[in-house]
């Protein structure tokens, strides 16, 4: 199984656990993180965002702080900007955030219900998907030499003729270059393995 199918599983098992939507983080580092994804509902994020909720989130504050799992109507989550009364507002009435991951590159999910609390299990079967997409959207390490060479060219502006040339190999040997390192870095187009590539330190 690819690791893009692979993660849309494990996101489609994230939208049933989480009916009222979620937010994850993953892999943050140097305050952004590499990939996020939502399905809460667009007006809650418009109003979070215009709020500045951001630099004010507990859950955020807490994520980078410890790991494991937290509901919102825990008392040792405080909320002194009432950001948890204005979720309520948009049927965000029981929420948990999650965090994993070393400090370095942490993970912080929060997942939400309009009906109920988060059972226990259903708090440990979230955790386990996001160790599990945690892990699967690791950033490498490293890339091959070859596959460097191949995207500092593109990314030099070099077209694939070009670039070939001036690698001394054929163009079709580029192009597998640059497909194997964009499925490396799990990116859907050359541009976008390019600036993961730069983001990770790798180019």
């Amino acid at each position: 199984m690819s690791v893009r199918l692979g993660l849309d599983i494990e996101l489609h098992n994230l939208s049933v656990l989480a009916p009222a939507g979620y937010f994850v983080a993953l892999h943050i580092r140097f305050t952004s993180p590499l990939f996020t994804f939502q399905t809460y509902n667009q007006a809650w994020l418009d109003h979070y965002t215009e709020m500045g909720f951001v630099l004010r989130d507990p859950t955020v504050a807490w994520g980078f702080s410890r790991t494991g799992s937290i509901r919102w109507s825990d008392p040792q989550l405080p909320d002194p900007f009432g950001l948890f009364s204005e979720a309520r507002k948009f049927d965000l009435n029981y929420s948990v955030t999650i965090a994993c991951g070393p400090i370095k590159s942490r993970t912080i999910a929060s997942f939400a219900r309009s009906d109920r609390e988060f059972l226990d299990t259903e708090v440990a079967d979230l955790q386990a998907v996001i160790l599990r997409i945690h892990d699967m959207t690791e950033p490498p390490e490293e890339l091959t030499k070859a596959q460097i060479e191949a995207l500092r060219c593109i990314a030099g502006g070099d077209r694939h003729a070009a670039a070939a040339e001036k690698l001394g190999i054929s163009e079709s040997a580029l192009k597998a270059r640059i497909t194997s390192a964009r499925i490396r870095l799990m990116a859907r187009t050359t541009a976008e393995a390019i600036q993961r590539a730069k983001d990770y330190r790798l180019i």
